[in-house]
């Protein structure tokens, strides 16, 4: 490649990367549709083998997850809401428990100094804005009626992101195989290997971890709420949101879920605590054994500390944007470098022929 064509291809990626960070704004439906479109794709293909229409297929898919979403928000919001004005309510007197219970047992034990802990500066705020928010309903219409347009502005991308997932769903096939054609044919097998390996990276992660993450989050709530933890339900939904790196969620989760027991409980209950040590080693076996291994495989190859720097780069630069962009960017970056690591090891610069370390030199 000759060097004009390579500061060619590097100003078109600047100034791809100068576009999406103009477009941020507008972006965020776009990209729901998009993710929305890639996962429902292979649903509508097996429908389609069954003989049904791609249009009615994708109706179909539509119709099946709008049913299931207002279920989850008949069932689970009201439920949640309970437990986040729950929360809102005993905040104070936990931190409370902190300050009088909990951190001076901590301090005896190790050593530290009476003015490590400063539970007294976060409760006065706390208390503060309890005792300036105490007319919820009269507080959020003032925030609508200041900010109509920005409310406006967000149920406008709400409804965009069902309009623009159906139209890309339904010719989802059509604007693949139009992609492919574009390709240069005699690059053209090379390129489309290069695609299915980020696609089923891409698939066994979107796919396979959500799927992970919800039903760790529905094991962790039921159990959690079978135990009777007050919290249970928020707690559960936040380990399972966690589980998007793994052990993430269940540190987050059995953390969250043993000071909540401690707090609710007493420090001298022993069956609840044994109860939420029960129901997060049940939740990991699970994982372990049947969740990741059938829903997953060992297909992803991204490490966990990747995924972590992916989201945090991702939300850094382009806020919710970079968030949806940055799993699957760092997917297609991490087959990319895979490929260049092989490309290096049959390099002269690294020294080592094709042949492989164990075969003889040749003679002449």
């Amino acid at each position: 490649m000759t060097d004009s064509r390579r500061w060619l291809w590097l100003g078109g990626f600047l100034f791809l990367g100068w576009l999406l960070y103009q477009l941020n704004p507008v972006l965020s439906p776009f990209l729901m549709g998009m993710l929305f479109a890639y996962l429902g794709d292979p649903l509508v293909d097996r429908l389609e083998r069954l003989g049904l229409s791609r249009t009615w297929g994708v109706v179909l898919v539509f119709g099946l997850f709008g049913l299931i979403l207002l279920a989850l928000l008949l069932v689970l919001l009201p439920m949640l809401g309970r437990q986040l004005f729950r929360l809102y309510e005993v905040a104070p007197q936990m931190l409370d428990w902190l300050q009088q219970s909990a951190l001076p047992w901590a301090q005896a034990q190790f050593g530290l100094p009476g003015d490590f802990w400063r539970v007294d500066r976060l409760k006065a705020v706390i208390t503060g804005h309890l005792g300036q928010t105490t007319d919820i309903a009269g507080t959020l219409l003032a925030s609508v009626t200041a900010s109509g347009l920005a409310l406006l502005g967000w149920l406008g991308n709400l409804l965009l992101i069902p309009v623009v997932g159906f139209y890309l769903l339904r010719d989802w096939d059509l604007m693949v195989a139009k992609l492919r054609g574009l390709l240069p044919r005699n690059r053209e097998s090379y390129v489309v290997g290069l695609v299915g390996e980020c696609h089923e990276v891409l698939g066994a992660f979107l796919r396979g971890q959500l799927l992970v993450m919800l039903a760790l989050g529905l094991i962790y709530a039921v159990g959690l709420m079978l135990v009777g933890l007050d919290l249970g339900l928020l707690i559960g939904l936040l380990a399972g949101l966690a589980s998007i790196v793994p052990y993430m969620g269940f540190v987050v989760g059995f953390g969250a879920a043993l000071v909540a027991a401690l707090f609710q409980f007493g420090g001298f209950e022993l069956y609840p605590l044994i109860g939420v040590v029960a129901v997060f080693t049940v939740g990991q076996l699970l994982e372990g054994m049947l969740l990741t291994p059938l829903l997953v495989g060992d297909r992803i190859g991204l490490h966990p500390v990747a995924v972590i720097f992916a989201i945090l780069a991702g939300g850094q630069l382009f806020g919710f944007t970079g968030v949806l962009l940055a799993l699957p960017v760092a997917a297609i970056i991490m087959v990319l470098l895979r490929h260049a690591h092989d490309f290096y090891k049959l390099s002269d610069l690294y020294g080592q022929s094709s042949s492989g370390p164990d075969d003889p030199p040749s003679t002449a």
